[in-house]
């Protein structure tokens, strides 16, 4: 890995750990900028970029960095609750970077299916964790209903984010 790919990989992480600062707190688990950020990036790394940045970021945050939501850390914020929309991230955005880089349409449509995937795949690994903790109903008590607004919202945020980022930097390889 050459010094340019692993700022650019650096960049990736610091701009999600940035975002996971950025929080309402619901519950134990807070609402973040932390899938707005991913996704996005999903569109912007190549998948196995990507893949390096949700997985580094997650493997610093065990390791003991303060990186997760409101500056938590630790293994038990991968073994708890947090843990499936932890693993989500990871799933998520490599999933949704390779679509997207295999995918020969770019538009707005696109972006947008893609950005509600991805927030269905983390969703479904958060859920899925809370409900092997804490059973079904108070597994989507939990992991789905205080977040399914703000998963829209971030959604459409992340589309028109996406978008025209990608315009720009179409615009910028034409001349």
């Amino acid at each position: 890995m050459n010094l340019i790919h692993s700022l650019k990989i650096g960049l990736g992480i610091f701009i999600i750990l940035i975002s996971a600062q950025l929080t309402i707190d619901v519950g134990d688990i807070p609402i973040t900028g932390q899938t707005l950020s991913i996704l996005v990036l999903a569109f912007l790394y190549k998948p196995r970029d990507m893949f390096l940045v949700s997985f580094i970021y997650v493997l610093l945050g065990v390791l003991g960095l303060p990186i997760f939501a409101n500056g938590e850390f630790g293994l038990e914020k991968l073994t708890g609750g947090s843990g499936g929309f932890l693993i989500g991230f990871i799933i998520s955005s490599t999933i949704i970077s390779y679509i997207y880089e295999s995918t020969k349409s770019k538009g707005i449509l696109i972006i947008l299916s893609l950005t509600s995937l991805g927030t269905i795949i983390i969703l479904l690994f958060g859920v899925g964790r809370l409900v092997t903790i804490y059973g079904l109903e108070k597994g989507i008590e939990y992991g789905f209903s205080p977040f399914w607004l703000g998963a829209l919202v971030k959604i459409l945020i992340g589309t028109i984010i996406t978008y025209y980022i990608t315009v720009y930097v179409n615009q910028l390889s034409r001349k």
